[in-house]
């Protein structure tokens, strides 16, 4: 069934338009920007592990398990992954053995949502990187 639209609602109609459209684009863009976010914490979570797991094994230094890190991350396809902080201890008191924790630090930035928060409130800290931390404990075999 086709109604006619009176005269003065025609410009409601493309009003309520102009509205809708930029709100349900946020909406969209920021599912996906909050979904990249997920995955990237996800990919510093198993990146942490390879490298706990690394880390406890005697005849590995500590360049191997940043390196082993800083693959992971790569192949994870994360940009930037060189400039992820890793930070390695061997002697963390687990009971009667000791531990090895293995911290890593990536700097994320959203890609639109940083934009819009810049244009929203001009000067302030809401467009910058986040620091995601992700931190893996495993016991030594040595």
């Amino acid at each position: 069934m086709r109604t006619k639209l009176c005269r003065n609602e025609r410009g409601t109609a493309l009003l309520e338009t102009a509205i809708t459209i930029p709100i349900i684009l946020l909406i969209s863009v920021g599912i996906f920007e909050f979904g990249r976010a997920y995955q990237t914490t996800q990919v510093l979570t198993n990146a942490a592990r390879e490298g706990a797991r690394i880390s406890v094994l005697s005849d590995k230094t500590d360049g191997d398990v940043q390196a082993a890190v800083r693959a992971y991350m790569q192949a994870g396809g994360l940009p930037g992954y060189a400039s992820a902080g890793v930070d390695i201890d061997r002697a963390v008191p687990m009971g009667a053995n000791t531990g090895s924790r293995i911290t890593v630090n990536y700097p994320f930035s959203f890609i639109v949502l940083n934009g819009v928060a810049n244009l929203v409130t001009k000067g302030s800290t809401a467009g910058e990187p986040l620091t995601m931390q992700s931190v893996a404990l495993m016991r030594n075999e040595f």
